[in-house]
């Protein structure tokens, strides 16, 4: 997928989109709109389906198992980066963008129907009805949700960049932080400058608390729909 409005191409071994760069593509007094992806626009995690749908049942469950440390880890850390990694050594180390990207796409495809909360898609087709700039701000790979977004018709999709080794393969760790919670809004101001305030934003967890504090209007579990 193409960079998308203020996002930048992180080709520092890392994912296009991945990070925020120039907002040429934001009109003056053109109001910016914030959407959390996993649990917002979505019913449920993105990445994690994902995963589960590349493995297929046999390899998740094998998967699953061995993680089992990096579970019982996070169960006294809780860092949700660290688990995030682990995930991403198990089940995608190795791969090239190439293959990865038509994967995401081809994931993307399969499961639009039955995943996206129809009232969420309604409130993103409002906004953009009226003119405003909307930006998914997620915790999950750039890779996996740029179909998600491209589809959309996002103007800027922030998450959290994969890092790909020399040879164009994914090497099992981030090339920048876990976007999420105070992480979304340094990533906001990044990409819109360090005055930036929303329109309006919608999240679903404590990973947002922070985006929707900037926002004039908060929705926070706001969307309820199921396909």
């Amino acid at each position: 997928m193409s960079d998308m409005g203020s996002t930048d191409a992180v080709r520092q071994r890392g994912e296009p989109g991945a990070g925020a760069g120039s907002n040429a593509s934001l009109a003056d007094g053109q109001p910016i709109v914030a959407f959390d992806f996993d649990g917002t626009l979505t019913i449920r995690d993105s990445f994690t389906e994902f995963l589960r749908w590349r493995a297929g049942p046999a390899g998740w469950a094998l998967g699953l198992v061995k993680m089992a440390p990096a579970v019982a880890h996070y169960a006294r850390d809780r860092d949700r980066g660290r688990i995030k990694a682990a995930s991403v050594r198990e089940f995608l180390g190795g791969v090239d963008r190439k293959t990865l990207e038509a994967e995401a796409e081809r994931f993307a495809d399969a499961v639009w129907d039955r995943f996206m909360r129809p009232d969420a898609l309604e409130c993103w087709k409002a906004w953009g009805d009226k003119g405003a700039h909307r930006v998914i701000v997620t915790a999950s790979p750039v890779t996996t949700v740029a179909p998600f977004a491209k589809r959309l018709g996002a103007d800027a999709l922030l998450g959290t960049p994969l890092f790909f080794d020399a040879d164009d393969r994914v090497s099992g760790a981030f090339a920048g932080p876990n976007c999420r919670g105070p992480e979304k809004v340094r990533r906001l101001q990044a990409a819109y400058g360090p005055d930036v305030r929303l329109a309006a934003a919608y999240g679903d967890t404590s990973g947002d608390t922070e985006m929707l504090q900037i926002a004039a209007e908060k929705g926070f579990r706001v969307f309820k729909g199921r396909p």
